[in-house]
């Protein structure tokens, strides 16, 4: 597994980011060999905030985690997408390493209920043309988190969202894979 390890205004040791490479191997019985790990580190007020995504096989597993030291974050992180891939390992079990999910020693014997079927409701709305700075309007009229719109710039299907520090997100598609 590729690891990037970004420090939004700090600096990133070359120990935490071995550390990093070191605790990530746990994964290597989970994911292929062209999985990439993206590690971003910030602090706000007086925590240290991790953000942990892999990308493997077209699917993002994340995970975000706040705790007083970035290696405590780390383990949190990692808990996370690993309940994630047992939660939900029969549709991922495709996506992921052949024999991923053979009894192994090593590992904990957790037992996680894994996820039964999706239960989808269907909502359908009109999407018409409008600039983000409108759809985020037209998203807080509704009082909803997110909303889906056709960029009138671009002519691309957007989304905008509410995000956990009550600033916007934008998502756009892009043409890479």
């Amino acid at each position: 597994m590729k690891i990037n390890v970004v420090g939004r205004r700090i600096d990133v040791t070359d120990d935490l980011k071995g550390w990093f490479e070191k605790k990530l191997s746990k994964f290597d019985k989970f994911f292929r060999d062209d999985a990439v790990a993206h590690i971003t580190l910030r602090r706000e007020r007086g925590k240290e905030i991790l953000e942990l995504t892999i990308t493997s096989g077209g699917t993002f597993y994340r995970s975000e985690q706040e705790d007083s030291t970035f290696q405590n974050a780390l383990d949190e992180a990692m808990e996370a997408i690993e309940r994630q891939i047992r939660k939900n390992k029969t549709r991922l079990e495709k996506r992921l390493r052949e024999g991923a999910f053979l009894p192994d020693a090593a590992s904990p014997t957790e037992t996680v209920e894994e996820e039964g079927e999706f239960k989808i409701r269907v909502k359908e709305f009109p999407i018409k043309p409008m600039s983000p700075e409108e759809a985020i309007l037209q998203m807080n009229l509704l009082e909803h988190s997110f909303y889906v719109f056709i960029n009138d710039e671009t002519g691309d299907t957007n989304v905008v969202y509410k995000r956990k520090d009550n600033n916007y997100g934008l998502i756009v598609p892009s043409d890479e894979e």
